[in-house]
């Protein structure tokens, strides 16, 4: 993992999480905030990862700033450009998981269309099923929108995002998620449910593939204040 960090919490958190995911960090810290916030650094090293003061000499861009200034005292944006700068060729894959109650990104149309069903928006460019769309119910309310947002609409388009959707029922959105506490003791929320189905879906293909894939996947919350969701769909005689 490569990163930028300005005051050094980002840069933290990222440590500690490739420390817990066992992977190598090297993070670029503002130069400024590295001298005078030596604590902060150290605490990324205890982590295990690697921190250097930006603009540095790791890097094209580093070099040519120091080389002008060799006390540079550097910028989030400059500590953004080396991060960048040491990316290297990855084959990734964007998966959005979605409702057929509600599949915008798999079934909408990209096009000018309100934000709300009212009409009281702005005209927002997007992947819509329609601002009037009747949609079933499903428990993944906060799945349950007529667009995607713009910005996932234009990656969509461009061909960077997919989209997946699963069906109304959510029997096997909420079968991955019991998979899901199973093994790691936290109950996810419905909405997150979708992202973990996904990404068993995925391990299981590299699997079959015998390929070997870094899988991330986003959970977004809880889902203590919906265990009824999980009780209707997952054992239906309430027992």
């Amino acid at each position: 993992m490569t990163t930028e960090t300005g005051a050094g919490q980002w840069g933290s958190a990222l440590s500690l999480g490739a420390s817990l995911m066992g992977l190598e960090a090297t993070v670029y810290m503002v130069r400024f905030a590295y001298n005078w916030k030596p604590g902060r650094r150290t605490l990324m090293k205890l982590y295990g990862a690697e921190c250097l003061p930006s603009p540095s000499d790791r890097t094209e861009f580093g070099r040519k700033l120091l080389k002008k200034d060799p006390n540079h005292p550097g910028s989030l944006g400059i500590a953004v450009s080396e991060g960048i700068e040491l990316k290297g060729e990855w084959d990734t894959r964007f998966i959005a998981a979605q409702s057929m109650a509600a599949p915008n990104l798999v079934k909408g149309e990209y096009k000018y269309d309100f934000g709300d069903a009212a009409g009281f928006t702005p005209l927002l460019k997007m992947y819509t099923l329609g601002h009037d769309v009747e949609m079933p119910t499903i428990y993944a309310e906060g799945l349950r929108y007529h667009a995607a947002a713009p910005i996932i609409s234009l990656l969509r388009k461009h061909g960077i995002v997919e989209a997946v959707a699963y069906e109304t029922d959510e029997k096997e959105v909420f079968e991955a998620a019991k998979l899901f506490v199973s093994k790691e003791g936290f109950v996810p929320a419905p909405e997150s449910s979708y992202s973990i189905k996904a990404a068993i879906d995925k391990a299981i293909e590299a699997k079959e593939k015998d390929e070997e894939w870094v899988i991330v996947f986003n959970v977004s919350g809880h889902g203590f204040v919906d265990l009824e969701a999980f009780n209707k769909v997952l054992f239906s005689n309430g027992t």
